[in-house]
């Protein structure tokens, strides 16, 4: 974890040095300044996560200090120390942002006490405030499952690179799994413990990038009331995922390749450079080669983040992974509703497995949520499937490669078409009465028509 950053103000050099060992247990790093003039210079052109000052209400700069301070870092927490402590001082100081308030001579383990709780508070509210702007994706599952050739090999690279700090490349279609392998990185990595900080840059509008990415100085734009730290800044110590990476501006692109390769960032209207010790683990759907060739990506930033490479196999050609990760969502979501799953029937578990899955796992968790809503036992049959993916899994079958479910299947489709024909010629193209007749609900009817392109008014 990152340092956390103290600015002690104290005009006696006894007391500053005594408030400096009390803060010793906190690994911290302190700066020592003797006047409020001199602490307000020093907010202005440096950051800190906690100002400790020595506040006297007959040196009015003092009370300055504490309105600038809140005004420069409203998040930056606050300790008062004084020597004359009076209702009225302690009103003022917690009114302009105090969180503690110590009468002199300071108890070292009251004061070590309190900044151990400040500081806590403080990177609370910064990983709340992370969570609350992080642009994440929902994905399927928390686990990834599979046994096929190409997952496999998967898996071992994630072990081989996951405990080194080289950046990585996932490389797949929308819905393979991308962020799922970049989570995986990073909770098997020595940054376990840090922050993992996501970010699509394909949902964030361009003029907000770079703002969203380094941070802001207060002043530093129209609307920049404050200073905020940015995700990359967050991400000190632990992974920076780029989701969608081929959709990064050229401009942030130029940006992005200096701060991977000096690993420093500079706050938009800031003069600092900060040090991040950030972990890049990128994804993309798009071929970079084909923008690199386009000029639309930066072949410099290429090489720089595909160190290496993790080629992620789309769905329909990981075999039976596809029945292992339909039987597992099934049981885990039909937990999660309610609807307790036994199984997936043969006939259902057919159309899944022939069907080409476009948009990949996150499209099958889609089919087997939506299956187990309409699911009137434990077992999700075919009628549950869409009508769409049914129809296209028939499409796709090679010909020649038929078996018994495909053989049935045929037999089936020609027999619900003939029979449906005749019901309706029937009753006239009256789907009420046909239904009653079949003893089928209306809606079933009316999908069956549907799925064989039958029109109740041409009966008539």
């Amino acid at each position: 974890m990152k340092k956390p950053r103290i600015l002690i103000v104290e005009p006696d050099d006894a007391a500053a040095g005594q408030y400096q060992d009390a803060l010793a247990d906190l690994s911290a790093e302190c700066s020592t300044v003797g006047t409020a003039q001199l602490a307000i210079d020093k907010l202005g052109s440096d950051s800190f996560d906690l100002l400790v000052a020595n506040v006297e209400a007959g040196r009015p700069k003092d009370f300055d200090l504490l309105d600038k301070a809140r005004s420069i870092d409203p998040e930056m927490p606050l300790i008062v120390v004084t020597g004359s402590p009076s209702v009225e001082s302690a009103t003022t100081s917690l009114r302009l942002g105090a969180g503690e308030y110590l009468a002199q001579p300071v108890d070292s383990h009251a004061l070590a006490e309190s900044a151990r709780r400040l500081l806590s508070g403080r990177r609370m509210e910064a990983e709340y405030e992370l969570l609350r702007r992080q642009v994440e994706r929902p994905y399927g599952f928390d686990d990834m499952i599979g046994g096929s050739p190409a997952m496999c090999k998967v898996f071992e690279t994630i072990e081989q690179v996951a405990n080194s700090d080289v950046d990585v490349l996932v490389v797949g279609e929308t819905g393979t799994g991308k962020e799922l392998v970049a989570r995986s990185i990073h909770r098997r990595s020595r940054r376990a413990s840090e922050p993992f900080v996501p970010v699509d840059c394909g949902a964030i509008p361009e003029s907000l990038l770079e703002s969203e990415f380094y941070g802001y100085e207060k002043g530093a734009f129209t609307g920049a009331e404050g200073r905020r730290i940015g995700l990359l800044e967050f991400a000190d110590r632990g992974t920076f995922f780029l989701d969608e990476l081929g959709e990064l501006p050229l401009v942030l692109q130029a940006k992005l390749l200096r701060t991977l390769q000096e690993r420093k960032i500079r706050r938009v209207g800031g003069h600092e450079e900060i040090d991040v010790d950030v972990r890049i683990v990128a994804a993309t759907a798009r071929d970079l080669d084909e923008l690199i060739r386009q000029n639309q990506f930066r072949q410099d930033l290429y090489y720089r983040i595909n160190v290496v490479r993790i080629d992620l196999p789309p769905l329909r050609e990981r075999g039976d992974d596809i029945g292992l990760l339909a039987e597992y969502m099934a049981q885990r979501y039909g937990r999660e509703m309610d609807r307790p799953i036994q199984s997936i029937t043969p006939e259902a578990y057919q159309v899944l497995s022939q069907y080409r899955w476009p948009g990949n796992v996150r499209e099958l968790q889609n089919v087997i949520r939506r299956a187990i809503a309409l699911a009137s036992g434990p077992h999700i049959a075919l009628n549950d499937l869409p009508d769409d993916v049914v129809a296209a899994a028939g499409e796709g079958r090679a010909s020649g490669d038929v078996g018994y479910f495909e053989l049935r299947d045929e037999h089936l489709a020609r027999f619900e078409s003939q029979y449906l024909s005749e019901l309706l010629t029937r009753h006239h193209g009256d789907v009420r009465t046909a239904a009653d007749e079949a003893k089928l609900p209306r809606g079933t009817l009316y999908r069956l028509m549907k799925k064989h392109d039958l029109d109740g008014g041409s009966f008539r």
